[in-house]
């Protein structure tokens, strides 16, 4: 498999030094006792907002310091050239920061912060795909100067770095089992088959036929999984898609081990009650977990899909959370893993208790199905754009190349995105009907 060319535009190590004025304004509180911030905008990509630390005038930046992401872009080959292109504003793509003093947010609809300055970085993208480049690393001036050296100033890094990526296309709708294909540039090339069926707890005979020959066992021990849950009442169980090879075998597989119930008094998934899946992959003739998917609708005002995504280690060990967020119900959005980024709106969390193990590993396999790429590598490790309710969604996956070494790895990823798109549809109202290819025997089919 080839990769298809991203880099990663980085944006970290801030701080921001003020001079302390002689003789203050009393109206002006000094960026030490309240929290400083920016905003981050590059062309054609969403405005980013980042706290900025207060920095001593008496102190240096130490070179050691290790990388504080503040702002992460992706950009494909398409964006690179998208914003390399000319305009009559500007030779080059910059990005823009705007420093503010002050706390982040409005009262009574009135910007909280002051504009302290605002500092442009010229981009030149050329070749950072296959190299990194450092595109500024110091201090710069930012706001006004009044006298010599009394300018405020604001540090930060930011670069480039190559990101390649694996990127594949569902044909069609996860419930109607498609073909997956392989992108790269205009290239198509079908890699997996699509199998959703059901997993009927009550029937062997509807179980998932994800093994040619699966082991009674191993379907003991996945009907056992939210056994304890399941409840008379509107519900939505036994959901499963089977990832396999061109061959035929099965590679990856995501089963709805805990039903989608409606919570009392109302018609939707509650967080207090979510569903999940498990995300398998297949080892000495049965399915072994890799990870757990859970989903529930929010009940805000956007109404969304909120989900956790846990890596189990081991069966015995802790899981651990890799993204947590929300994607809208109604117009869908990304489903994003991404390391060392802090925790944030957008999902990326930081792994809270992977370790680098003692050796790495000859293959992915080793090292409880993947653990170490998580506990070796930081930065983006897949995502999954999926539509909302309604909507024909045939989602686009996008895995690091860093955390893919055979075709299960990929596999267990496009597994991952068929039940964040699946679990759209699971947590739909009630009320609301589905189509004929999510309804089983034991469901109503509505229309």
């Amino acid at each position: 498999m080839d990769p298809c060319p991203f880099v990663r535009l980085t944006v970290g190590n801030l701080a921001l030094k003020i001079p302390v004025a002689s003789k203050p304004a009393r109206s002006v509180v000094h960026p030490s006792l309240s929290p400083c911030f920016c905003k981050i905008k590059l062309k054609n990509f969403p405005l980013q907002t980042a706290v900025v630390p207060y920095f001593p005038p008496e102190n240096q930046f130490p070179d050691n310091q290790l990388q504080t992401l503040a702002a992460t872009f992706h950009l494909s080959k398409a964006d690179i050239d998208k914003l390399a292109q000319k305009s009559i504003f500007s030779s080059k793509p910059c990005l823009k920061i705007a420093v503010y003093t002050g706390r982040r947010g409005s009262t009574c609809g009135v910007n909280s912060g002051c504009l302290l300055g605002k500092v442009s970085v010229p981009l030149d993208l050329a070749g950072t795909e296959s190299k990194a480049c450092v595109f500024h690393n110091g201090w710069i001036s930012v706001g006004k100067e009044t006298k010599k050296d009394s300018s405020a100033r604001f540090h930060l890094n930011v670069k480039a770095e190559p990101d390649p990526r694996y990127v594949f296309q569902f044909d069609g709708e996860p419930e109607c089992s498609p073909q997956v294909f392989q992108i790269r540039g205009n290239i198509r090339q079908p890699v997996f088959t699509c199998k959703f069926s059901f997993r009927n707890t009550g029937d062997r005979n509807q179980g998932s036929r994800s093994l040619r020959s699966e082991p009674s066992s191993s379907r003991r021990w996945l009907s056992s999984f939210g056994s304890e849950r399941e409840r008379l009442g509107k519900e939505r169980k036994g959901w499963s898609i089977t990832v396999h090879d061109l061959s035929g075998s099965p590679v990856a597989a995501a089963s709805m081990v805990t039903p989608f119930v409606a919570s009392p008094g109302s018609g939707r998934v509650s967080r207090s009650n979510p569903g999940s899946w498990l995300i398998l992959r297949p080892g000495g003739g049965t399915w072994k977990p890799w990870g757990r998917l859970e989903a529930w609708r929010e009940r805000s005002s956007s109404d969304g899909l909120g989900y956790r995504f846990e890596l189990i280690p081991d069966m015995s060990a802790a899981a651990i959370v890799l993204a947590e967020s929300t994607l809208s119900s109604s117009k869908g959005g990304k489903f994003v893993i991404e390391l060392g980024g802090g925790s944030g709106s957008n999902g990326r969390v930081t792994p809270r208790s992977a370790t680098s193990p003692a050796c790495s590993p000859r293959s992915s396999g080793d090292f409880r199905y993947g653990l170490w790429p998580f506990a070796v590598h930081q930065g983006f490790v897949m995502s999954a754009g999926v539509e909302g309710e309604g909507k024909c969604s045939k989602p686009r996956v996008e895995v690091s190349v860093q955390h893919v070494n055979c075709t299960e790895d990929a596999a267990a990823y496009v597994a991952l995105a068929a039940a964040v798109d699946l679990s759209i549809d699971a947590c739909r109202l009630f009320s609301q009907r589905l189509r004929k290819e999510l309804c089983n025997h034991h469901q109503e089919l509505l229309g």
